[in-house]
């Protein structure tokens, strides 16, 4: 029986998934995409008594990262990026932080990651699939023994991440879709960046793009 307790909350302008990835057993806690409405997620965090180890990024756009730092410094944990994503953390021309009328911002990452590395964070083995092409660092996390992979903004619902950002490549972003997560076993549940979970047997059938 899996020690995974998932939950799921949507912030800021995007609508963007963040997920608490909790051991049951344990109340240890992975973060990922912790995008905005940070004093809203500490008080989550707060009621339900979870023990925050690491924040995961799956890339560096404002709307993934936006409460990582407060996070971060609330409970001294560190914040994993792709090693490929250090651009997009520091430029707001790439991270889009200045849009509408937003102040622009430079993220930080503490701990960099490279394709294949292996994570032992709060109980649960994550994997880490780069995934360029939504963003020039853009990754993915898998966790094996969940039976679930966290996409990002790279795979969705019946759809793909976006290509006409500044660094995108629609050619990257297939390519790692295809070399990576449809290596994947088709009950793998997909947890995306937006909208709606999926599984990678759905999008193999039923997905345009692919």
């Amino acid at each position: 029986m899996s020690k995974m307790e998932l939950i799921q909350y949507v912030v800021g302008p995007v609508c963007t998934n963040c997920y608490f990835v909790i051991n049951s057993d344990t109340k240890e806690t992975v973060i990922i995409d912790p995008g905005d409405e940070a004093e809203h997620l500490i008080d989550r965090i707060e009621i339900k008594e979870l023990k925050p180890v690491a924040i995961l990024l799956t890339h560096g756009h404002f709307d993934h990262v936006g409460a990582a730092g407060r996070i971060s410094d609330e409970y001294s944990i560190p914040v994993y990026a792709s090693r490929n994503e250090r651009n997009t953390l520091r430029d707001p021309l790439i991270n889009h932080s200045g849009v509408n009328g937003r102040i622009p911002a430079i993220y930080h990452a503490s701990d960099l990651l490279d394709d294949e590395d292996v994570l032992e964070l709060a109980g649960f083995t994550i994997k880490v699939f780069y995934t360029p092409g939504h963003t020039p660092g853009g990754v993915c996390y898998y966790l094996p023994d969940e039976k679930c992979v966290f996409s990002g903004d790279t795979l969705f619902y019946n759809s793909v991440g976006r290509t006409d950002f500044v660094k995108s490549s629609s050619e990257d972003l297939i390519n790692s879709i295809k070399t990576k997560l449809m290596t994947l076993d088709d009950d793998i549940i997909v947890l995306p960046g937006h909208d709606a979970r999926t599984t990678i047997g759905e999008e193999r059938m039923h997905n345009p793009f692919l």
